[in-house]
């Protein structure tokens, strides 16, 4: 997949592709058909399937002083595109100046002149430019006359006609309820980053930990989670069924909100390695005990209630694509094209 950052001077082989347009946090089933759509619409075409995207996220330049609240921040959203058969991500700067752009600078600017794009591909409910002063109709309308296709894709609805949206996911996610979100992900949400050195209480207990910081990943429900995690085999990707506690840990006088994982029948040194944890099951509120001893048998029932969820569980398969790219090997996944010298 290419990666552009720009929407000037864009390389003429990238030109001309079909672009589906959105902020794609979660890459959820909504937007999973919307580019399904874009890729039936590249085969007909017979050119390329590209997005269109923004960072950071409208919300957060808007609202900067907010919580956390993405369900996949910006490498693993470019990860779950790649994964669907994106040739080329457009990723823009959502800045001052791209928030006061007037809807029809934004489409002969950006799209026409800047991308070339052939076909549009949008959510029904899609809005652009300043003010929100464009929606599917104006874009319709605009390719009329500007030369470009738009197929504006209907709102996909759950079995019981909840519309899927990030929205939809957070609050599964924030109700303790992962297994709803991982239906409208068709996989489960997962939280991945770099295992980091604690306290190594959790060894003394008896049971160690791989700690994880949230970062920019949103807060779920606060609590003990039946979860698998993915650890680099070498040749592959092994999934580890597990424990894992999310909170603040307030019996051990805890300051920050981080995922402690406890594999199970794993041995083997994870400090500094990238690790993908999918949560599968919500077991219990994080709770604060009366001593170390409390806290090492709920640890040791909490345990055992996760290997019985895990043997039940029958959502979504977990995905079996790469960790998250790195800085070092980011050109190597993602092809960052430079702008071309006039």
């Amino acid at each position: 997949m290419r990666l552009i950052r720009h929407f000037e001077d864009v390389p003429a082989e990238l030109k001309g592709a079909v672009i589906a347009i959105g902020n794609f946090d979660g890459v959820h089933v909504g937007h999973q058909v919307v580019l399904a759509k874009a890729a039936e619409q590249a085969r007909k075409l017979r050119t390329s399937l590209g997005v269109l995207t923004f960072e950071p996220h409208p919300r957060s330049f808007f609202k900067p002083d907010e919580p956390s609240f993405r369900l996949t921040p910006f490498r693993i959203k470019m990860r779950h595109l790649q994964d669907l058969g994106v040739d080329v991500a457009f990723v823009l700067p959502f800045d001052f100046e791209m928030s006061q752009r007037p809807a029809e600078a934004f489409v002969t600017d950006v799209l026409v002149n800047g991308l070339g794009a052939a076909h549009i591909v949008v959510g029904s409910d899609f809005c652009y430019g300043n003010k929100r002063g464009g929606n599917a109709s104006t874009l319709e309308a605009a390719g009329g006359k500007l030369g470009f296709g738009v197929t504006a894709v209907s709102p996909q609805t759950d079995p019981k006609g909840a519309v899927y949206s990030s929205t939809l996911i957070r609050a599964a996610l924030t109700n303790g309820d992962p297994l709803s979100a991982a239906v409208a992900l068709n996989r489960p949400w997962e939280i991945e980053g770099r295992v980091e050195h604690g306290d190594q209480r959790g060894r003394l207990l008896g049971f160690p930990t791989a700690n994880i910081a949230l970062a920019e990943f949103m807060h779920p429900k606060l609590g003990v989670y039946a979860v698998k995690a993915a650890v680099d085999a070498g040749s592959g990707l092994q999934w580890i069924g597990g424990v894992a506690n999310l909170g603040m840990r307030p019996t051990v006088g805890g300051t920050r909100v981080q995922l402690e994982v406890h594999l199970f029948d794993f041995a083997g040194d994870l400090y500094g390695r990238h690790l993908r944890v999918a949560l599968l099951g919500f077991i219990r509120p994080e709770m604060k005990f009366s001593g170390l001893d409390a806290l090492k048998a709920q640890i040791a029932a909490d345990s055992d209630t996760a290997r019985r969820m895990l043997a039940a569980y029958k959502g979504p398969a977990l995905r079996e694509h790469p960790a998250a790219p790195t800085e070092a090997n980011l050109s190597e996944n993602w092809h960052e094209a430079p702008r071309q010298k006039m």
